[in-house]
């Protein structure tokens, strides 16, 4: 929308526009006109305008806020704005290519790339979840409950500890997930495991430091809520792995990777996308609501991967299949696509593009409970009875 046509929609001057701009209410982006010329997200602005008619109805409004509505916390770690992503002020596409994932944990969990948190890590349920051979979602879990029992520091939720149990348990994570306890930085660890030679380091550690955070998503809103509780960071995490597993967050990745594999039989793409869409199925991995210009992130990791692998079969097909897919729905890939791209390049195990997920998002659990602890809040909505009728 134009500047003029949604200070109409919302009945306010183009100051106070700007101002629901500054405050992440409306996000906005330069046009392609010689004018520069900004325009504004329809959907932001429709949202906007619903919460300020809402306001004689509260419950609505409330209800709306929960389903990719307004800001309803404040948040330091995460910016979404003009189609970017932004950690602490810094462009995560330009951290995913300049920053280690130490780095970058440390600016999330601390506001400098100052590693000072790094210590020794303690796994005492490796053994439990490697003998049991469980998916990497439980195996994780699992880990996190024996870990939790032998490490009294945990319970320790000022800043510069929690950090410490951060790195602990993003370490003990590692460990489930590549099987080797081996000192290396993480994404080192994961190349070795997984037997990626010295080019898919830098896709492995992009993907993870983009995956870092995502403001408020539902497995950081599910590991606040739990922070909240003054639960301890194992536990934190625990519970961001159960929302993540689900299919409507990063669990969408088994599905990519299944569509990937079944497109990879077709000899022809576009033909075979088509008839998914004839069936009524969908194509999953594309399409981000806060993204109308496409997923930045996506866009830097496949960038990443053409880099390093320019003359991949396995690339090319994913490039086709991007390109099949936009022109049909309109729609760019997401995250989850671009994971299970790297997955198919690098011929990473089933399920990997979940576990990066998982590893990176660890990061942004541990910083939304350090800002969590330090509110002394608890999170508590309030529901708004819609059963039965009071008897009597």
């Amino acid at each position: 929308m134009s500047a003029a046509d949604a200070c109409r929609a919302l009945r306010v001057t183009p100051a106070t526009l700007y101002a629901y701009v500054s405050r992440g209410y409306v996000r906005s982006e330069a046009t392609r006109s010689a004018s520069r010329r900004r325009r504004y997200s329809r959907d932001d602005v429709e949202r906007l305008r619903r919460r300020k008619e809402g306001r004689r109805d509260p419950d609505a409004t409330a209800a709306e806020t929960l389903r990719w509505g307004l800001p309803v916390l404040e948040s330091s770690i995460t910016l979404i704005a003009d189609n970017h992503l932004y950690y602490r002020g810094h462009d995560a596409v330009a951290l995913a290519r300049s920053r280690s994932v130490a780095e970058v944990a440390s600016l999330i969990w601390t506001g400098t790339f100052e590693r000072t948190f790094i210590d020794a890590p303690t796994a005492p349920s490796v053994a439990l979840t490697r003998g049991r051979r469980l998916p990497f979602t439980a195996g994780a879990q699992a880990a996190l409950a024996v870990a939790s029992v032998h490490d009294a520091r945990a319970c320790d939720l000022r800043p510069d500890r929690v950090a410490h149990t951060g790195w602990r348990i993003l370490l003990l994570l590692t460990t489930v997930a590549a099987e080797r306890s081996r000192p290396a930085a993480i994404e080192a660890r994961l190349a070795r495991a997984w037997r990626v030679d010295d080019r898919g380091i830098a896709a492995i550690r992009a993907a993870l430091v983009l995956c870092a955070d995502h403001e408020l998503n539902v497995s950081s809103f599910t590991a606040r809520a739990v922070a909240s509780a003054a639960a301890n960071p194992y536990a934190v995490v625990s519970a961001g792995l159960g929302a993540l597993e689900g299919i409507r967050h990063g669990g969408i990745s088994l599905r990519v990777e299944s569509l990937l594999q079944a497109l990879r039989r077709s000899r022809n793409v576009r033909g075979a996308l088509v008839e998914r869409l004839r069936r009524g199925e969908t194509i999953d991995g594309f399409g981000h609501p806060l993204y109308g210009d496409g997923d930045p992130r996506a866009a830097a990791l496949l960038d990443v991967l053409g880099d390093a692998y320019p003359r991949s079969p396995e690339l090319a097909f994913v490039l086709d299949t991007t390109a099949a897919a936009a022109a049909l729905i309109r729609e760019q890939p997401t995250i989850d696509f671009a994971l299970a791209a790297l997955a198919r390049v690098l011929r990473l195990p089933a399920g990997s593009p979940l576990v990066l997920f998982a590893l990176g998002r660890t990061i942004g659990w541990i910083g939304h409970a350090i800002e969590q602890y330090a509110t002394g809040q608890v999170l508590r909505p309030r529901a708004r009875y819609v059963g039965v009728p009071v008897n009597g």
